[in-house]
């Protein structure tokens, strides 16, 4: 097997090792892989997946194993709502390409068996690296991100074989993640640079004489020139707390405004305080309303939203999804059947707002996006009442 833009080939300390750029939504790469295995017979086989990926891929009955009470309780709807989302954007241009997401990986690991090779899963678990993405990017940024999301699942892809094959090649691809970092620079280091780095030491660790690695194209480069330099990895895998002055925000914000109603109260006896907390609740419940019903909640889940809102934006412990999500849950008693049709519903705007289980999580996203929103128009309009 000769190199090229996508198969580089690395000596190292003895070891040959063969990077196998991919595609994870190209038939092509999926026979590339396999033609590799198959030629280079290698004593390794090192793939980009994490084991919480791998099982999920050989797992078909993940999703009648999740628990939608836990994902409000742990204040995760938003985050899983972006995954799930993000998965269907890759399955939908899949679909059109006649080839699973990640069946390349899943093709060097079944290479792998089939010719006695060792597998290793060399990526970095794929929870520790969206919280670190997710992280990175403030509250504003992540709904454009969710928004766009969103987008992709009712606008045509309009991507070709060819397309998916061309990025392959070293030029587009570094086009194509210049662009990435520029749009998204929060986002590149965690998601791309950190795990070059991460792969390349699990390749490193994997021993073997001859290896080949399965990953994808855009990481081919960074890899390339990290071969050579020392990596830790435990500080790659630590969760960032969260910060600090996030945190604190979130007290401080019902400080300013029990704060703002005291002075209200000692500024207008009384009169003031009756003026703001109105202009308070009704900023709060019209906003986190509309939103709910946009969402596509129940009748119960709107009026919930219209009493909890005011209440949980003033609480740092106790977010509007935690109320509404289970209240929605509740109504609409989502089956397993509704989740063993996620994969198949997320494709479309529509599927999300069909399938129970997906609508349930989209209602209390929209339910907590509107509160957070009314809480700062609430909150405007009342220090602008108090300066008055």
């Amino acid at each position: 097997m000769e190199p090229n833009d996508h198969i580089r080939r690395i000596e190292h300390e003895g070891r040959t090792i063969w990077l196998v750029g991919t595609a994870h939504v190209s038939q092509e790469s999926v026979h590339e892989v396999e033609r590799a295995i198959a030629e280079l017979k290698p004593d390794v086989v090192c793939v980009e997946l994490c084991q919480s990926r791998y099982d999920a891929l050989t797992d078909p009955d993940r999703w009648k194993k999740l628990d939608i009470f836990k994902v409000f309780r742990e204040g995760k709807a938003l985050f899983l709502l972006a995954n799930l989302a993000v998965g269907a954007y890759q399955r939908r241009i899949g679909s059109e390409l006649g080839v699973e997401p990640g069946a390349e990986l899943m093709a060097g690991a079944a290479a792998a068996e089939r010719t006695g090779a060792k597998l290793a899963l060399v990526d970095r678990n794929i929870h520790v690296t969206l919280k670190r993405s997710w992280s990175n990017i403030g509250f504003f940024q992540k709904l454009r991100l969710l928004g766009e999301i969103m987008e992709s699942l009712v606008v045509d892809t309009g991507v070709s074989a060819e397309d998916i094959e061309a990025l392959k090649s070293d030029g587009r691809m570094q086009d194509m993640m210049s662009a990435f970092a520029e749009r998204l620079p929060e986002v590149t280091e965690p998601l791309i640079r950190e795990r070059d780095r991460y792969m390349v030491e699990k390749i490193r660790q994997a021993g073997g004489t001859t290896v080949v690695a399965v990953v994808g194209a855009a990481h081919v480069p960074g890899m390339v020139a990290d071969f050579d330099k020392p990596v830790e990895l435990e500080p790659l895998e630590q969760i960032p707390p969260p910060s600090k002055w996030l945190a604190g925000l979130k007290w401080v914000i019902p400080a300013l405004i029990l704060g703002a109603f005291y002075f209200g109260w000692r500024k207008g006896q009384g009169q003031m305080l009756g003026e703001m907390v109105w202009l308070w609740v009704a900023a709060n419940s019209v906003v986190a309303g509309i939103f709910t019903a946009l969402g596509g909640g129940k009748l119960i889940s709107v009026v919930t939203s219209l009493f909890s809102s005011p209440i949980t934006s003033l609480n740092p412990l106790l977010g509007t999804a935690m109320v509404v999500g289970p209240v929605e849950a509740w109504l609409r008693k989502p089956t397993v059947e509704d989740c063993e049709r996620i994969n198949e519903d997320v494709q479309s705007l529509g599927g999300i707002y069909r399938n129970p289980f997906t609508r349930v999580l989209l209602v209390a996203v929209m339910a907590s996006l509107g509160s957070a929103l009314g809480a700062w128009i609430g909150g405007a309009l009342v220090v602008r009442l108090l300066a008055s």
